[in-house]
């Protein structure tokens, strides 16, 4: 009986344990990040250059405004500029019902300068309640701090839409595990131009190349297959997987030159460009191709300098799978 009773308070002690441990980590954290006391300054320059990255690199624009996915790379719909509304549930592999918020003044009324800094780089939103990683906070709170600051001026320029969005819910655990994961800033200069591999690895960041083209697990890259593909994307005709962008001439990119990488980008930009629409049951580039077609011929010859200095994989990357039918 001494047996039974020991194992029964070791079996009590665990789950009380547990459900301290568990209620500690939905209720107390994430850890509150002060938010500074901004108000940021909308000059033309910062309105100029916050619109490049919203639109071209860091691409927010992309994620928080309606995409036409009847289209080749699932080009913005006119008119939906930060209205928000993208929806990144199980059927696309997500753990929850992830929606994307509203970013216009409509949806950010109430919000200060200083917590929407604090929500872009650490990934504390204005209620004090942890973002899900898909807004690449990491990789923003490494940026420079004046560029998140462009950002934030010219988010505030976007044309007013009335779109009320419902909030995030994540599945057990997930929801415990993300309020972990709000970290700290850690901004950087930006580094001079002529420093071209330094300079593309900045670049690199705020695109987020890394999160796509590497595998993951549970949300997180595994260590050693930076760039070399292989994330999936999962749709309705099947699975797309990001392609190996290392510089392997088989398997990556080591057939391009700077050259062709640049009119491979820009292509999409040209004037005589028309919108591809897709067939019943083909499978769509994730990659918003338009969007980053208007990044400047120097830093797309930045990033490929940068590609080319990156670890080689020799990774062959299925890239479509269509389901069988």
């Amino acid at each position: 009986m001494k047996i039974i009773k020991v194992i029964a308070v070791i079996i009590i002690s665990v789950v009380l344990l547990s459900a301290m441990l568990a209620t500690y980590v939905y209720v107390a954290l994430p850890a509150d990040k002060p938010v500074a006391a901004l108000q940021i300054e909308r000059t033309p320059a910062r309105i100029e250059r916050g619109k490049y990255l919203a639109t071209h690199v860091a691409v927010c624009i992309d994620c928080h405004s309606t995409r036409d996915w009847s289209a080749f790379s699932g080009p913005v719909v006119p008119g939906t500029l930060g209205k928000g509304g993208g929806i990144m549930d199980h059927s696309k592999g997500f753990p929850g019902d992830i929606r994307t918020p509203n970013i216009t003044p409509f949806g950010l009324k109430d919000w200060s300068d200083g917590e929407l800094v604090r929500a872009i780089t650490t990934g504390v939103s204005k209620n004090g309640k942890a973002i899900f990683p898909l807004m690449a906070y990491p990789r923003f709170g490494a940026m420079d701090k004046e560029d998140i600051y462009s950002i934030v001026a010219y988010i505030r320029t976007l044309q007013p839409i009335e779109n009320v969005i419902p909030e995030t819910t994540l599945d057990f655990p997930v929801n415990l595990i993300n309020n972990t994961l709000p970290r700290d800033a850690h901004f950087t200069d930006l580094p001079d131009e002529k420093n071209i591999i330094k300079y593309g690895k900045y670049l690199v960041n705020a695109a987020g190349c890394v999160d796509c083209h590497s595998k993951n697990k549970n949300g997180k890259i595994i260590k050693g297959t930076e760039f070399g593909g292989g994330m999936e994307f999962k749709q309705p005709a099947g699975i797309i997987r990001a392609p190996n962008i290392t510089m392997n001439k088989e398997n990556g990119i080591g057939h391009y030159t700077s050259e062709s990488f640049v009119i491979r980008f820009k292509a999409y930009a040209d004037s005589s460009y028309k919108l591809q629409k897709l067939t019943p049951g083909e499978l769509n580039s994730p990659m918003p191709w338009i969007m980053y077609s208007g990044m400047k011929t120097s830093d797309l010859e930045a990033i490929f300098a940068y590609l080319n200095s990156v670890k080689t994989l020799d990774n062959d990357v299925e890239v479509r799978s269509l389901k069988k039918k």
